[in-house]
């Protein structure tokens, strides 16, 4: 069960990430920062209830 959440929160990390990227390359600059920082808030609330 943890594998698949953690293949879940990955693949939750990977779209978000990419539309921080289209987002930047949209001249969107604090856009793309704020939805990744999303992104790296997702894992690490994961990493944080997993292991706490």
């Amino acid at each position: 069960m943890t594998f698949a959440v953690w293949v879940l929160v990955f693949c939750i990390f990977i779209y978000t990430a990419g539309f921080a990227y289209k987002l930047w390359k949209g001249k969107n600059k604090i856009g793309a920062c704020a939805v990744l920082l999303l992104a790296v808030l997702i894992v690490f609330v994961q990493i944080f209830s997993d292991f706490a």
